[in-house]
């Protein structure tokens, strides 16, 4: 069976070259974003400049997009995280936009203007508990969340000033299928039984399934991080008619 050269400690241990990549998206997970439009349907965006800090997650999105305006308006989404058996799913919505007209930079991409998201997904929309936009069901993670706070990035450089921004985001309910859970633990997820969609340069890929080295931080108790936003996240109590 042949190796990876690029996993070869020769290849890692030789010179480096510089280099400009057009963009640095090394690999992070893919989130949909499921907002309120102001006609109250939903709109659902796949973003990948995400990460999280206990049970506050931040996203970045550009200014001009429908999710944006949602955020700024309502301060409330749902966080849905997609397995890599959701890939075509998020594919089918990749290059399309809740906003009307679609902007300018958008529409130089080959972006679309569609307003039934979930729709054109093929997923299912699903009350949630404390927000009011909808979580999609078939996603096996979804977090419920508001807006803590939000800023522009990049706004250090006129060409920038504008295009993007930032929101960090308060998680207030988490749901995950049952199948991810660790035995005999209700509140800690197995990541062995967890392949998120990951998003590389654009591309698609999973996680292998298993870890690739024993790590020295997961000797640490879980508990040892617990944020005070999960004792925050039960005051939320639950929106009237959503599922439990």
């Amino acid at each position: 069976m042949g190796t990876d050269p690029v996993n070869e400690a020769s290849t890692m241990n030789a010179p480096h070259c510089v280099t400009e990549p057009n963009i640095l998206y090394f690999g992070t997970p893919v989130v949909l974003v499921s907002t309120l439009n102001e006609n109250g349907t939903a709109n659902l965006a796949p973003i990948s400049s995400a990460f999280w800090l206990g049970w506050r997650g931040v996203i970045g999105i550009a200014a001009s997009s429908q999710t944006t305006r949602n955020l700024l308006r309502t301060g409330e989404c749902v966080l849905n995280l997609p397995s890599s058996a959701q890939a075509d799913a998020v594919d089918r919505i990749a290059r399309t936009t809740g906003t009307y007209p679609v902007p300018d930079g958008k529409r130089a991409k080959g972006y679309v203007f569609e307003p039934d998201k979930f729709g054109t997904a093929g997923l299912t929309e699903a009350a949630s508990q404390t927000v009011t936009p909808p979580r999609a069901l078939e996603c096996p993670v979804h977090m419920e969340a508001v807006v803590a706070a939000t800023y522009g990035i990049g706004d250090d450089t006129p060409d920038l000033r504008g295009r993007i921004r930032v929101f960090e985001l308060r998680i207030q309910r988490v749901h995950v299928h049952p199948d991810l859970l660790m035995d005999g633990h209700p509140d800690r997820i197995d990541p062995d039984k967890w392949s998120p969609l990951i998003m590389s340069f654009q591309k698609f890929y999973g996680l292998a399934p298993r870890q690739v080295h024993p790590s020295r931080l997961a000797e640490i108790p879980e508990r040892a991080y617990r944020s005070p936003d999960i004792e925050r996240s039960r005051d939320a109590g639950t929106l009237a008619g959503s599922a439990r």
